[in-house]
């Protein structure tokens, strides 16, 4: 149970009025020593309202785990109250005992250790680099129950202050606050609502216009896509809507020829394959047209036999493994090196503005909204929450453009003192027909 209890917390308190009880001659040889503790001289009142007279504060005390009795002061009852309610929140959670001290540093090790292998290998390597970063600026030594809103904001405006884009910044904001709040819950090294990130909210900036490759663009990369393993790669991201990681991890298995179908799913370590997990860890089947089974039977017939990858060269294959069994090959290492360079010069050859792999795989799904609703698109993408569908890949494409300006143009072509447009002409129409009442 916890008490608010209305008393003293200083042990020099109790001291000078045990000896003021025993010794009234105290108080009269030490009336400015007095005044200075209590505020209260002593001439005021009779000597017998003194010590009622006392300046106060509230106490809150309870109970830990083992029996250990804990007390905190505080000024005000107001304070006293808001604290215990916390203290009895956090009791019904098993929380009665004061947190844990633990540092920066020591909270990045334990992270890094505790969090392998339940997240992405790349987003453990994010969420150490924020942290690093992070520590530069506070110190590794600092405690974590220490960090307050005053350290992020001085982290994010020296980030700000180095020239990186906002979108950086909002990254590293939105990766601390994941962070800290692992610390609060499950680990129980910080209170709820103590979060140092809470209330920092992510910068503002102009949004990039996305790029959408077009049907006529897509065909000029394919006439001059150099070999089947080109081809191959550029039908699968406009085609299929596959990510770059998730076309470098395809393996023929997840190749359906009958069904017209690709599988993008988990690969458990073994001799033959390397760990992956899909973005969002979305398994998800996708159909696709006869010209991506097509071509992707022309690259099976060119490839050697031996490697289960489906844009994994054989050379390179045996490279990986070789590396791996020394314990060389890092768990987020290139499968493929040099794609953005080759893919910038076929887009040269080919007289195609400047785009990615990436917005091949938006102009997929740009054209399958076109036809399908938006929950399948969701899908389809792997995507875990339909706003990053609606906002990142879900382009206003020119004809739709067109015909916003074919509606306005419609609309405006019309008689504005139409009454079936306008107020004003509603009114006419109503008073006239009251009119006509009145001769009635």
């Amino acid at each position: 149970n916890i008490k608010i209890k209305k008393g003293t917390s200083v042990i020099l308190w109790h001291y000078i009025s045990s000896a003021a009880q025993r010794n009234s001659a105290f108080l009269a040889q030490n009336q400015r020593f007095w005044r200075w503790i209590t505020g209260v001289a002593v001439e005021d009142g009779p000597r017998n309202q003194w010590l009622k007279k006392r300046p106060y504060r509230w106490a809150v005390r309870w109970f830990g785990c083992d029996g250990t009795r804990y007390s905190r002061s505080f000024e005000t009852r107001k304070e006293a109250e808001r604290f215990a309610e916390n203290k009895q929140l956090a009791i019904r959670r098993g929380r009665a005992d004061p947190l844990p001290a633990i540092t920066l540093g020591d909270f990045a090790s334990e992270h890094k250790q505790v969090m392998r292998g339940q997240v992405a290998w790349r987003t453990l390597q994010d969420q150490m680099r924020a942290m690093n970063l992070f520590m530069e600026q506070v110190g590794p030594k600092t405690k974590l129950q220490s960090v307050s809103p005053r350290h992020a904001e001085s982290f994010i405006a020296s980030r700000l202050a180095s020239g990186l884009e906002p979108a950086t910044v909002n990254k590293d904001i939105r990766t601390l606050k994941r962070l800290f709040n692992l610390a609060i819950e499950p680990r129980g090294y910080l209170l709820e609502g103590t979060n140092p990130f809470r209330h920092i909210k992510p910068r503002k900036k102009a949004e990039k216009p996305k790029r959408y490759v077009s049907p006529k663009e897509y065909r000029a990369l394919m006439d001059i896509a150099v070999n089947s393993w080109w081809r191959a790669l550029i039908v699968v991201a406009y085609g299929a809507g596959l990510r770059r990681g998730e076309m470098l991890n395809l393996v023929w298995c997840d190749v359906d020829f009958e069904g017209h179908q690709i599988a993008v799913a988990p690969k458990h370590k073994t001799d033959g394959l390397l760990a992956w997990e899909p973005k969002d860890h979305e398994c998800r089947m996708i159909p696709v047209p006869e010209e991506v089974m097509r071509l992707l039977v022309d690259l099976q017939a060119d490839s050697e036999e031996g490697c289960p990858y489906v844009f994994l060269p054989k050379w390179r294959w045996r490279h990986i493994l070789q590396k791996r069994g020394k314990g060389k090959w890092a768990e987020d290492g290139t499968l493929v090196n040099n794609i953005k360079r080759k893919f910038d010069g076929l887009l040269k050859k080919a007289r195609v503005p400047p785009c990615t792999l990436h917005d091949l795989r938006r102009s997929c799904l740009t054209n399958w909204a076109r036809e399908l609703p938006a929950h399948v698109v969701q899908k389809l993408a792997g995507h875990s929450d339909i706003k990053t569908t609606q906002k990142y890949y879900l382009i206003v494409q020119q004809e739709d453009m067109d015909k916003a300006r074919i509606v306005n143009a419609r609309i405006l072509g019309r008689n504005l003192t139409d009454p079936l447009l306008t107020h004003f002409g509603q009114n006419e129409r109503s008073c006239g027909s009251n009119e006509k009442g009145r001769k009635s």
